[in-house]
Protein backbone atom coordinates (compact mmCIF):
# COMPACT_ATOMS: atom_id res chain seq x y z
CA UNK A 1 0.00 0.00 0.00
CA UNK A 2 1.64 3.44 -1.11
CA UNK A 3 1.47 6.77 0.86
CA UNK A 4 -1.27 8.11 -1.05
CA UNK A 5 -3.34 5.09 -0.38
CA UNK A 6 -2.34 5.61 3.32
CA UNK A 7 -4.29 9.08 2.90
CA UNK A 8 -7.56 8.13 1.47
CA UNK A 9 -9.27 7.31 4.26
CA UNK A 10 -8.73 10.45 5.88
CA UNK A 11 -10.59 12.00 3.10
CA UNK A 12 -14.24 10.67 4.38
CA UNK A 13 -13.52 9.90 7.97
CA UNK A 14 -11.60 11.49 11.08
CA UNK A 15 -10.68 9.68 14.29
CA UNK A 16 -11.05 12.42 17.21
CA UNK A 17 -10.96 11.30 20.99
CA UNK A 18 -10.59 7.43 20.12
CA UNK A 19 -13.94 7.81 18.11
CA UNK A 20 -14.53 7.49 13.88
CA UNK A 21 -16.64 9.91 12.64
CA UNK A 22 -17.74 8.62 9.09
CA UNK A 23 -19.18 11.71 7.11
CA UNK A 24 -22.39 10.61 5.60
CA UNK A 25 -23.27 11.99 2.03
CA UNK A 26 -26.04 14.65 3.10
CA UNK A 27 -24.65 15.31 6.00
CA UNK A 28 -24.44 19.03 5.33
CA UNK A 29 -28.21 19.26 3.71
CA UNK A 30 -29.62 17.35 6.84
CA UNK A 31 -27.81 20.02 9.08
CA UNK A 32 -29.55 22.87 6.97
CA UNK A 33 -32.58 21.62 7.19
CA UNK A 34 -32.79 20.49 10.99
CA UNK A 35 -31.53 24.06 11.97
CA UNK A 36 -33.94 25.62 9.58
CA UNK A 37 -36.76 23.52 10.88
CA UNK A 38 -35.75 24.42 14.34
CA UNK A 39 -35.85 28.42 13.68
CA UNK A 40 -39.10 28.17 12.29
CA UNK A 41 -40.22 25.92 15.50
CA UNK A 42 -38.87 29.12 17.29
CA UNK A 43 -40.44 31.27 15.27
CA UNK A 44 -43.46 29.97 14.57
CA UNK A 45 -44.88 29.47 18.66
CA UNK A 46 -44.99 32.91 18.92
CA UNK A 47 -47.54 32.69 16.82
CA UNK A 48 -49.59 29.83 17.83
CA UNK A 49 -51.91 32.19 20.07
CA UNK A 50 -54.11 34.64 17.89
CA UNK A 51 -54.63 37.95 19.37
CA UNK A 52 -55.23 41.45 18.69
CA UNK A 53 -52.84 42.93 21.15
CA UNK A 54 -49.17 44.06 20.84
CA UNK A 55 -46.34 42.23 21.21
CA UNK A 56 -45.31 44.19 24.65
CA UNK A 57 -48.46 43.28 26.34
CA UNK A 58 -48.01 41.33 29.73
CA UNK A 59 -50.76 38.82 27.80
CA UNK A 60 -49.29 38.49 24.90
CA UNK A 61 -45.91 37.76 26.72
CA UNK A 62 -46.93 35.50 29.21
CA UNK A 63 -48.66 33.61 26.49
CA UNK A 64 -45.21 33.31 24.25
CA UNK A 65 -43.27 32.17 27.29
CA UNK A 66 -44.92 29.33 27.22
CA UNK A 67 -44.49 28.86 23.80
CA UNK A 68 -40.86 29.14 23.39
CA UNK A 69 -40.39 27.36 26.52
CA UNK A 70 -41.93 24.20 25.45
CA UNK A 71 -39.87 24.92 21.90
CA UNK A 72 -36.32 25.47 23.74
CA UNK A 73 -37.23 22.35 26.00
CA UNK A 74 -38.10 19.95 22.90
CA UNK A 75 -34.93 21.55 21.19
CA UNK A 76 -32.50 18.74 22.34
CA UNK A 77 -34.63 16.31 20.52
CA UNK A 78 -33.48 17.88 17.29
CA UNK A 79 -30.02 17.63 17.79
CA UNK A 80 -30.49 13.89 18.82
CA UNK A 81 -32.36 13.10 15.96
CA UNK A 82 -29.87 14.84 13.51
CA UNK A 83 -27.11 12.15 15.28
CA UNK A 84 -29.26 9.82 14.71
CA UNK A 85 -30.28 10.14 10.98
CA UNK A 86 -25.96 11.51 10.19
CA UNK A 87 -24.74 8.57 12.18
CA UNK A 88 -22.69 10.90 14.08
CA UNK A 89 -21.74 9.56 17.67
CA UNK A 90 -19.60 12.25 19.75
CA UNK A 91 -17.72 10.54 23.06
CA UNK A 92 -19.09 13.74 24.69
CA UNK A 93 -22.73 13.41 26.04
CA UNK A 94 -25.76 15.26 23.85
CA UNK A 95 -25.76 17.95 27.42
CA UNK A 96 -22.09 18.50 27.21
CA UNK A 97 -22.40 19.71 23.51
CA UNK A 98 -25.19 21.68 24.06
CA UNK A 99 -23.35 23.78 26.64
CA UNK A 100 -24.46 22.55 30.10
CA UNK A 101 -21.29 20.68 32.02
CA UNK A 102 -19.43 21.99 35.11
CA UNK A 103 -16.10 21.89 33.80
CA UNK A 104 -15.06 25.56 33.83
CA UNK A 105 -18.07 26.68 34.89
CA UNK A 106 -17.03 29.66 36.65
CA UNK A 107 -14.65 30.97 33.61
CA UNK A 108 -17.42 30.53 31.63
CA UNK A 109 -20.00 32.77 33.82
CA UNK A 110 -17.70 35.58 34.54
CA UNK A 111 -14.75 36.64 31.67
CA UNK A 112 -17.04 36.54 28.65
CA UNK A 113 -19.36 39.04 30.46
CA UNK A 114 -16.79 41.01 31.38
CA UNK A 115 -15.50 40.59 27.88
CA UNK A 116 -18.59 41.85 26.51
CA UNK A 117 -18.69 44.57 28.73
CA UNK A 118 -15.31 45.87 27.62
CA UNK A 119 -16.62 46.42 24.47
CA UNK A 120 -19.22 48.38 25.86
CA UNK A 121 -16.95 50.49 27.61
CA UNK A 122 -17.39 53.89 26.09
CA UNK A 123 -21.33 53.39 26.73
CA UNK A 124 -21.11 52.37 30.33
CA UNK A 125 -18.36 55.42 30.80
CA UNK A 126 -21.57 57.77 28.89
CA UNK A 127 -24.40 55.96 31.41
CA UNK A 128 -22.14 56.72 34.70
CA UNK A 129 -21.67 60.12 33.36
CA UNK A 130 -25.08 60.60 33.11
CA UNK A 131 -26.52 58.91 36.04
CA UNK A 132 -27.86 61.18 38.74
CA UNK A 133 -26.92 58.35 41.38
CA UNK A 134 -23.69 57.73 43.25
CA UNK A 135 -21.60 55.00 43.19
CA UNK A 136 -23.05 54.19 46.61
CA UNK A 137 -26.63 54.39 45.29
CA UNK A 138 -26.51 51.92 42.32
CA UNK A 139 -24.92 49.51 44.58
CA UNK A 140 -28.06 49.71 47.36
CA UNK A 141 -30.62 49.67 44.52
CA UNK A 142 -28.06 46.61 43.24
CA UNK A 143 -28.72 44.86 46.56
CA UNK A 144 -32.02 45.61 47.11
CA UNK A 145 -34.18 42.37 47.06
CA UNK A 146 -37.61 44.63 46.24
CA UNK A 147 -35.87 46.00 43.35
CA UNK A 148 -35.44 42.30 42.07
CA UNK A 149 -38.73 41.60 43.35
CA UNK A 150 -39.99 44.66 40.81
CA UNK A 151 -37.85 43.47 37.85
CA UNK A 152 -38.96 39.93 38.42
CA UNK A 153 -42.59 41.10 38.26
CA UNK A 154 -42.36 43.28 35.15
CA UNK A 155 -42.95 41.19 31.90
CA UNK A 156 -41.23 43.14 29.00
CA UNK A 157 -37.68 42.60 32.04
CA UNK A 158 -38.60 38.86 32.20
CA UNK A 159 -38.42 38.48 28.38
CA UNK A 160 -35.60 40.87 27.40
CA UNK A 161 -32.99 40.13 30.27
CA UNK A 162 -34.31 36.19 31.38
CA UNK A 163 -36.26 34.25 29.00
CA UNK A 164 -35.10 35.48 25.02
CA UNK A 165 -31.61 35.86 26.17
CA UNK A 166 -32.08 31.65 27.63
CA UNK A 167 -34.25 30.39 24.83
CA UNK A 168 -32.28 31.78 21.83
CA UNK A 169 -29.06 30.92 22.54
CA UNK A 170 -30.15 27.52 23.70
CA UNK A 171 -32.09 26.78 20.38
CA UNK A 172 -29.40 29.11 17.86
CA UNK A 173 -26.24 28.29 19.15
CA UNK A 174 -26.25 25.65 21.79
CA UNK A 175 -28.47 23.29 19.38
CA UNK A 176 -27.20 24.57 15.92
CA UNK A 177 -23.50 24.88 15.93
CA UNK A 178 -23.39 21.17 16.79
CA UNK A 179 -24.98 20.52 13.99
CA UNK A 180 -23.14 22.67 11.92
CA UNK A 181 -19.66 22.45 13.20
CA UNK A 182 -19.06 19.05 11.78
CA UNK A 183 -20.63 19.97 8.30
CA UNK A 184 -19.00 23.57 7.79
CA UNK A 185 -16.14 23.86 10.16
CA UNK A 186 -15.88 25.78 12.96
CA UNK A 187 -15.00 29.41 11.43
CA UNK A 188 -17.79 28.79 8.50
CA UNK A 189 -20.17 27.86 11.42
CA UNK A 190 -20.15 30.62 13.05
CA UNK A 191 -21.25 33.05 10.33
CA UNK A 192 -23.62 30.47 9.42
CA UNK A 193 -25.57 30.09 12.50
CA UNK A 194 -26.24 33.93 13.05
CA UNK A 195 -28.29 33.75 9.76
CA UNK A 196 -30.75 31.72 10.92
CA UNK A 197 -31.13 33.61 14.40
CA UNK A 198 -31.18 36.99 11.84
CA UNK A 199 -34.33 35.85 10.16
CA UNK A 200 -35.86 34.97 12.68
CA UNK A 201 -36.20 38.61 13.76
CA UNK A 202 -37.95 39.35 10.90
CA UNK A 203 -41.24 38.57 12.18
CA UNK A 204 -41.23 42.02 14.03
CA UNK A 205 -42.21 43.46 10.76
CA UNK A 206 -45.04 41.56 10.68
CA UNK A 207 -46.49 43.53 14.02
CA UNK A 208 -45.13 46.47 13.48
CA UNK A 209 -46.86 46.44 9.22
CA UNK A 210 -50.12 45.28 11.16
CA UNK A 211 -50.58 47.67 14.21
CA UNK A 212 -48.82 50.57 11.70
CA UNK A 213 -45.94 51.27 14.14
CA UNK A 214 -44.20 53.74 10.97
CA UNK A 215 -44.25 53.91 7.28
CA UNK A 216 -43.52 51.01 5.14
CA UNK A 217 -39.85 51.98 4.30
CA UNK A 218 -39.25 52.92 7.47
CA UNK A 219 -40.29 49.49 9.15
CA UNK A 220 -38.11 47.46 6.35
CA UNK A 221 -35.49 49.23 6.80
CA UNK A 222 -35.52 48.98 10.73
CA UNK A 223 -35.59 45.29 9.90
CA UNK A 224 -32.58 45.42 7.67
CA UNK A 225 -30.76 47.13 10.40
CA UNK A 226 -31.82 44.48 13.04
CA UNK A 227 -31.20 42.11 10.86
CA UNK A 228 -27.29 42.86 10.47
CA UNK A 229 -27.10 43.86 14.27
CA UNK A 230 -27.95 40.36 15.38
CA UNK A 231 -26.36 38.36 12.90
CA UNK A 232 -22.95 40.35 13.74
CA UNK A 233 -24.02 39.64 17.69
CA UNK A 234 -25.27 35.88 16.88
CA UNK A 235 -21.32 35.42 15.20
CA UNK A 236 -20.19 36.90 18.75
CA UNK A 237 -22.14 34.95 20.75
CA UNK A 238 -21.54 31.81 18.63
CA UNK A 239 -17.98 33.08 18.98
CA UNK A 240 -17.75 32.34 22.63
CA UNK A 241 -20.31 28.95 22.93
CA UNK A 242 -17.49 27.47 20.28
CA UNK A 243 -14.31 28.86 22.55
CA UNK A 244 -16.14 28.39 25.66
CA UNK A 245 -17.99 25.33 24.96
CA UNK A 246 -20.76 26.43 27.88
CA UNK A 247 -24.02 27.98 27.20
CA UNK A 248 -24.13 29.94 30.30
CA UNK A 249 -21.23 32.79 29.01
CA UNK A 250 -23.64 33.44 25.24
CA UNK A 251 -26.82 33.53 27.56
CA UNK A 252 -24.88 36.38 29.99
CA UNK A 253 -23.53 38.15 27.15
CA UNK A 254 -27.06 38.91 25.54
CA UNK A 255 -28.79 39.49 28.32
CA UNK A 256 -26.23 42.60 29.34
CA UNK A 257 -26.67 43.29 25.54
CA UNK A 258 -30.59 43.61 25.68
CA UNK A 259 -29.91 46.19 29.03
CA UNK A 260 -27.86 48.21 26.96
CA UNK A 261 -29.05 48.48 23.48
CA UNK A 262 -27.55 49.58 20.03
CA UNK A 263 -24.71 52.08 21.21
CA UNK A 264 -25.96 55.37 21.30
CA UNK A 265 -23.11 57.04 18.85
CA UNK A 266 -25.45 60.57 18.15
CA UNK A 267 -25.87 61.05 21.98
CA UNK A 268 -22.34 60.54 22.46
CA UNK A 269 -20.93 62.80 19.56
CA UNK A 270 -23.71 65.47 21.18
CA UNK A 271 -22.50 64.74 24.63
CA UNK A 272 -21.02 67.76 26.50
CA UNK A 273 -17.85 65.58 27.51
CA UNK A 274 -17.66 64.53 23.93
CA UNK A 275 -13.67 64.02 24.06
CA UNK A 276 -14.11 61.54 26.78
CA UNK A 277 -17.07 59.81 26.23
CA UNK A 278 -15.49 59.13 22.16
CA UNK A 279 -12.20 58.20 23.80
CA UNK A 280 -13.56 55.61 25.89
CA UNK A 281 -15.69 54.12 22.80
CA UNK A 282 -12.51 53.90 20.91
CA UNK A 283 -10.96 52.42 24.21
CA UNK A 284 -12.98 49.73 24.61
CA UNK A 285 -13.38 48.37 20.90
CA UNK A 286 -9.32 48.33 21.01
CA UNK A 287 -9.56 46.36 24.56
CA UNK A 288 -12.01 44.45 23.06
CA UNK A 289 -9.82 42.97 20.05
CA UNK A 290 -6.73 42.84 21.95
CA UNK A 291 -8.50 40.39 24.70
CA UNK A 292 -10.92 38.63 22.24
CA UNK A 293 -8.76 35.64 21.55
CA UNK A 294 -7.03 35.77 25.29
CA UNK A 295 -10.16 35.65 27.61
CA UNK A 296 -11.64 33.06 25.49
CA UNK A 297 -8.73 30.50 25.19
CA UNK A 298 -10.25 27.33 25.93
CA UNK A 299 -7.48 26.15 28.11
CA UNK A 300 -9.69 28.23 31.00
CA UNK A 301 -12.71 26.04 29.90
CA UNK A 302 -11.60 22.66 29.67
CA UNK A 303 -9.44 21.97 26.06
CA UNK A 304 -11.18 20.56 23.73
CA UNK A 305 -15.04 21.78 24.29
CA UNK A 306 -17.09 19.30 23.65
CA UNK A 307 -18.61 20.80 20.06
CA UNK A 308 -15.01 21.46 19.35
CA UNK A 309 -14.82 17.31 19.43
CA UNK A 310 -16.82 17.07 16.42
CA UNK A 311 -14.53 18.65 13.63
CA UNK A 312 -11.27 17.53 12.85
CA UNK A 313 -9.41 20.66 12.45
CA UNK A 314 -9.80 21.78 16.17
CA UNK A 315 -6.15 22.26 16.30
CA UNK A 316 -4.91 25.63 14.44
CA UNK A 317 -8.58 26.60 14.09
CA UNK A 318 -11.19 28.79 16.60
CA UNK A 319 -10.85 25.73 18.66
CA UNK A 320 -7.47 25.67 19.55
Amino acid sequence: MTEDDDLLPSLSSHKIHDVDFVHPDGLCWVSVLSCLLLACSYVGSLYVWKSDLPRDHPSVIKRRFTSVLVVSALSPLFVWTWKQLTGVQPSASLLALMGIRFEGLIPAIILPLVLTMVLFLGPLIQLAMDCPWSFIDGIKVAVDPWFWALCLSDMRWLRNQVVAPFTEELVFRACMLPMLVPCAGPSVAIFTCPLFFGVAHFHHVIELLRFRQGTVSGIFLSAVFQFSYTAVFGAYTAFIFLRTGHLVGPVLCHSFCNYMGFPALNTALEHQQRLTVLSFYVLGVLLFLLLLFPMTDPLFYGWPTPVCSLTSTRLGSLCS
